[in-house]
C-alpha cells in the first residue's frame, strides 16, 4: 500500500489510516460487499453492534480502536455468511503471529506452511 493513502488524503488532523492493515481491512470489506457477500445495511448493523459491544466492555472510544472493531465486524460477517469455515480465521491469526515472530523487523511478512503448524 502506498504511503499516500496513509499520509495523504486525511482531513488535516492526520492520515486516513494509522497503519497499512487498517487500509487493507477497509478494502477487504468493500471488496466483499461488492462481491455480494453482505449488503451494506448488514455491514453497518454488524459494525455498529461490534462498537456497542466494545463500549459496553469498557472501550473508551478514543478513535484508536475503530479499525479493530472494523476487523472484528468483518470477521463476524465472514463467519456468519459461511465465507470462512469454523476455525479458519483463528488458524490464520495464529499463522500470522508465527510469521511475525520469525520475521526480522523491517522485512516483509509472508506466510509459510510452518506458520500453520501448532
Amino acid at each position: 500500500m502506498s504511503d499516500g493513502i496513509l499520509a495523504g488524503t486525511g482531513d488535516g488532523d492526520g492520515p486516513v489510516f494509522a497503519a497499512p492493515w487498517e487500509a487493507h481491512a477497509f478494502a477487504l470489506a468493500l471488496l466483499l460487499h461488492e462481491r455480494g457477500v453482505f449488503s451494506w445495511p448488514e455491514w453497518a448493523a454488524t459494525l455498529a453492534a461490534q462498537i456497542e459491544a466494545a463500549r459496553a466492555g469498557g472501550d473508551e472510544d478514543r478513535g484508536d480502536t475503530y479499525y479493530h472493531h472494523w476487523l472484528a465486524a468483518l470477521e463476524r460477517l465472514v463467519e456468519a455468511k459461511g465465507t470462512a469455515v469454523s476455525g479458519e480465521l483463528e488458524s490464520y491469526r495464529r499463522a500470522w503471529e508465527h510469521a511475525c515472530a520469525r520475521t526480522p523487523h523491517g522485512r516483509p511478512l509472508a506466510l509459510a506452511a510452518e506458520d500453520f503448524a501448532d
